[in-house]
């Protein structure tokens, strides 16, 4: 079945440690466009990232979040000793040069200036090492977020195989309808050939060879019999390209759709005929439809 470029997937973990989300979101392009938001701390391995989600996804506008977050239990304030000592060291000299003698207020004190006790904002956003998380241990949410936007991708094929199936379906039920008129716009031709032979042999000037060709070529312009079975033999094998197992056929349904409507607008040219001029017109409204659809297909 067909495979959508729209999709989304994500994948989340949380432990007494971190909480790590990773959300994929995907919509239609000709290639890979790729963007990633990643903490710092994993931006060595970008490469790597972008290359397994390249493996998997091969085409789409892909944007790529992992956010990753502290709990507040992990966040646990660590104290900064050189810090509070020297903080405290300035302010002991400042009262002492006031005449105030350094107690525990100015202890206190000390302890509230920034850089002795991390804030929850500092604490947030403080970035891990690779000593404390290693990207092999966040590997695996990167790969449940690809399978859940492949199986997104699927579904979303699903629907939308069904949706082109139906126009084709439409399609070759307007080329048996020309089928069926075609007896009646040949007997039409020949009726319309008869008068005109009528006409032109009582003419004295009258040349058979001449006629003949011209006849020949009417005919010929008029045929439609190879059109109708390329077309038939391309919307066949249109629905055989469907149904490829899972596979990026986007492209070769893109030729095929122009194949196909090379041979819609052939036949419409050649017909010389309302009611066929009239089908053809209705295969086209189908085409398009399959068209704007396939610029989704993987």
């Amino acid at each position: 079945m067909l495979l959508s470029m729209t999709g989304f997937g994500q994948a989340h973990r949380e432990t007494d440690t971190y909480t790590a989300t990773i959300e994929l979101r995907s919509v239609n392009s000709k290639t890979l466009d790729l963007t990633l938001r990643l903490p710092r701390f994993l931006m060595p391995h970008e490469l790597e990232i972008r290359n397994a989600v390249a493996k998997a996804l091969l085409r789409g506008k892909v944007n790529l979040n992992l956010e990753f977050v502290r709990p507040a239990a992990a966040r646990a304030a660590t104290l900064n000793k050189e810090a509070l000592i020297a903080a405290f060291q300035e302010l002991k000299t400042v009262a002492e040069s006031l005449g105030v003698t350094a107690g525990e207020e100015t202890f206190m004190a000390a302890l509230r200036l920034p850089g002795v006790i991390p804030s929850a904002t500092e604490l947030r956003d403080a970035e891990p090492t690779a000593e404390e998380i290693a990207w092999s241990e966040l590997q695996p949410l990167l790969t449940e977020a690809l399978a859940a936007m492949q199986q997104f991708r699927h579904d979303e094929g699903q629907t939308l195989s069904t949706e082109i199936l139906g126009y084709i379906a439409t399609i070759r039920q307007q080329l048996a309808s020309v089928e069926l008129h075609d007896p009646a716009r040949i007997e039409h031709v020949r009726q319309r050939l008869a008068g005109h032979l009528a006409e032109l042999t009582s003419h004295e000037q009258f040349n058979a060879t001449r006629f003949e060709q011209e006849v020949l070529y009417y005919i010929e312009k008029l045929d439609i019999a190879e059109e109708k079975v390329r077309l038939a033999a391309h919307l066949a094998y249109f629905e055989q390209a469907v149904h490829q197992p899972d596979e990026a056929v986007g492209k070769k349904l893109g030729f095929l759709a122009q194949e196909i409507g090379r041979e819609i607008n052939t036949i419409g040219s050649k017909a010389n005929d309302a009611t066929v001029q009239h089908l053809v017109v209705g295969m086209k409204e189908e085409l398009e439809k399959i068209k704007e659809q396939l610029n989704n297909i993987l």
